[in-house]
């Protein structure tokens, strides 16, 4: 069963349920349709299995990187090529001090054009770009919540066109 009910919550803030993994990975490839081809650094917090690494295979699927997408949780960062234009996915869960963050070659990740998926961005602050969404996962039940909160124009933008 897929739950994508929504919830509008103060300051353009979204709340949407996901009963199960194929509402996670619809919510991601919905996600992808609302980019409409600009930037944006989207931080994604939640506990372990909450559906970070999900939403964001997702995401990056519906926007065809044409490979396999892997879960950069011991390579620290995996980047695409998503229509055109650059794509990281970062999984910093092993990161104990931001400074470790230095050898990975970080400012490839400032390009405006990129789409930036943080897991874990709290262990990597001020070596990051600023989020232009947050997006926080929770457990809920037998199942999972979403709340999604633009932190920019272009993060509102999404969120208005994600519906």
């Amino acid at each position: 069963m897929i739950d994508t009910s929504t919830h509008t919550l103060p300051g353009n803030t979204r709340h949407r349920e996901l009963v199960d993994e194929v509402a996670t990975t619809a919510l991601g490839r919905q996600f992808a349709g609302a980019l409409q081809g600009g930037g944006l650094v989207v931080y994604l917090h939640g506990d372990l299995g909450a559906g970070k690494t999900s939403f964001a295979r997702a995401l990056l699927g519906a926007l065809n990187v044409g490979e396999r997408i892997k879960s950069p949780t011991y390579s620290l960062v995996e980047g695409y090529e998503a229509q055109g234009r650059p794509a990281w996915h970062l999984d910093l869960y092993r990161i104990a001090d931001p400074g470790e963050l230095e050898w990975l070659g970080l400012d490839a990740l400032a390009d405006p054009a990129a789409l930036v998926l943080v897991e874990w961005p709290e262990r990597g602050r001020g070596a990051l770009p600023a989020a232009d969404m947050v997006i926080d996962m929770a457990y809920a039940g037998a199942g999972r919540q979403a709340t999604l909160r633009p932190l920019t124009a272009r993060g509102r933008q999404v969120l208005a066109r994600l519906g």
